[in-house]
């Protein structure tokens, strides 16, 4: 019994460092995964990555192909579309119920928090302040203190997690997104349930904004080998 209680923590563990490399982009989406090279890379055996890859099929990072493996997951216009709306009214009733709970000494705990995120902003720090980014939604979600409500998002973040960090490549997006979040913080300091469900709203919808303008920009851009057409003059 006890050994099977170990190699259960194994794949377990084996699938939080896969998600970790997802969202790190280390595993990038599309990519094949390599079996052979990740168990050297992680010190496992064959099995307990396989039970971890099953894990991640199920939360939907991963698809499993028959004959070909396992593949990272990509997040078409429309996945992105259909989850952005739900995560935004999720997470919008996670500021509503922080809002209504949060206490001073929390609002001390999220002070520095908010601080650290303006700092990567500043830099230009997309990776750091993405880090700090999550921190602070995960923060909120807790001191909505919903356990039913923590559950869905929890399930959609890590669906997310295959394209939310690519929205901050936008110009401009990193600095707008970082004012979005003081204005939350500033909602829940007022104790204004309505204006942080609000504001948070808006904050994940602007995300999908900056996807959306991001997939328009790459549309735009030049085959490789091709130069862009310059507009006739006259000349």
């Amino acid at each position: 019994m006890a050994s099977r209680i170990v190699q259960q923590v194994l794949y377990l563990e084996v699938a939080d460092r896969l998600r970790a490399m997802i969202q790190a982009n280390e595993l990038q989406a599309g990519a094949w995964v390599d079996e052979i090279s990740l168990t050297q890379q992680l010190g496992v055996s064959r099995t307990p990555l396989r039970e971890a890859l099953k894990v991640l099929v199920a939360e939907g990072l991963l698809r499993l192909e028959p004959r070909r493996g396992c593949f990272v997951n990509e997040l078409s216009a429309r996945d992105l579309d259909d989850i952005f709306p739900l995560m935004a009214m999720l997470e919008g009733r996670c500021a509503y119920e922080a809002a209504k709970k949060v206490t001073d000494d929390d609002l001390r705990r999220l002070d520095p928090l908010h601080r650290e995120l303006e700092q990567h902003a500043l830099a230009g720090d997309i990776d750091r302040y993405y880090a700090a980014n999550a921190v602070i939604h995960e923060a909120i979600q807790e001191l909505a203190d919903n356990r039913w409500l923590s559950d869905m998002v929890d399930n959609l973040r890590k669906i997310l997690s295959l394209s939310r960090h690519k929205s901050l490549a936008y110009p401009g997006r990193l600095q707008e997104s970082c004012a979005e979040h003081l204005a939350i913080f500033a909602a829940l300091k007022a104790r204004d349930p309505e204006g942080a469900e609000a504001l948070t709203r808006k904050h994940l919808l602007r995300q999908l904004d900056a996807l959306h303008a991001l997939t328009a920009q790459d549309a735009a851009l030049p085959e490789p080998g091709q130069t862009a057409s310059l507009p006739d003059t006259g000349a």
